[in-house]
């Protein structure tokens, strides 16, 4: 006989992901303090790791098979899992990084994107950070959903309303083929949090549900292919993606961003929800 574990956790054991998600939430904003031109993807992997190492913690990328770096870095026509290097940032560059820290067995998981400054190119970063904008605005608006949605499809059809009521002409693409997920003693858990409306309902929204919502969206068409290391996916007719993520848990009272030092209340008032600590 075979036993599926719950997706919905207890009181105790949300609390013990804020942990995770507050060491999380610091490597990246040790990698942001970093980026600007002449820095390597690798150096931003090395802040990372010191971040996550100092808290007594562990990269749960690292704990993937096959992949050996504290983070993922992706930049330009690269939308998500690129592998750090020797690559060398450059005046204009938009830049994806994805991080994660197991602590006490506990996983966190987040997501930023990041313009460098050009001002000999204007044009192309106000272009790319309004991406960026619209994305971590599209995160935001499907958390704020959490808050009262019954049903898991209706964050993803937050998403694509914020995306589609926000992009300029001619629209952004969703990625399809990589979606969000639920978070807690694994990094990746179900359910599969789409970021785009599906028919299935899915899973009911209700405490002890904890979710890694993670849009990923680019200035052109959708399709992507991966790249020859087997991990960096990119876009076929090479535009610029952006990749926002936050983990969230849903609790008895309300919603709280694990992932943010506030737990989500400056990016989550414009939509007229005030997290929650959990108790």
């Amino acid at each position: 006989m075979s036993f599926r574990r719950s997706i919905y956790k207890s009181p105790a054991q949300l609390r013990a992901m804020v942990e995770p998600g507050l060491i999380t939430a610091e490597a990246l904003a040790a990698v942001r303090e970093l980026i600007r031109p002449g820095v390597t993807t690798l150096e931003l992997d090395a802040a990372a790791s010191r971040v996550i190492s100092g808290r007594g913690a562990r990269s749960n990328f690292q704990l993937v098979r096959g992949y050996r770096h504290t983070i993922c870095a992706s930049v330009n026509q690269q939308v998500v899992h690129g592998i750090p290097g020797d690559r060398v940032l450059e005046p204009g560059d938009i830049v994806s990084i994805d991080a994660g820290a197991e602590y006490k067995g506990w996983n966190g998981d987040s997501a930023i994107t990041v313009v460098v400054p050009d001002p000999s190119r204007p044009d192309i970063v106000v272009e790319r950070e309004r991406l960026s904008e619209v994305t971590e605005g599209s995160l935001w608006a499907g958390i704020a959903a959490l808050a009262t949605a019954r049903h898991l499809a209706e964050i993803g059809a937050a998403v694509q309303e914020y995306i589609e009521a926000n992009a300029p002409d001619g629209g952004y693409g969703i990625l399809r083929e990589y979606v969000g997920h639920g978070i807690g003693r694994k990094m990746h858990e179900s359910p599969s949090v789409f970021n785009y409306r599906v028919a299935d309902p899915g899973p009911e929204i209700r405490p002890g549900l904890a979710l890694a919502i993670e849009p990923m969206v680019v200035a052109g068409d959708h399709t992507t292919f991966v790249e020859d290391d087997d991990w960096t996916v990119s876009t076929v007719d090479g535009s610029p993606g952006s990749h926002w993520e936050h983990s969230v848990a849903v609790h008895d009272g309300g919603i709280w961003v694990l992932t943010a030092p506030d737990g989500g209340a400056a990016g989550l008032a414009p939509f007229g929800v005030t997290p929650a600590p959990i108790a």
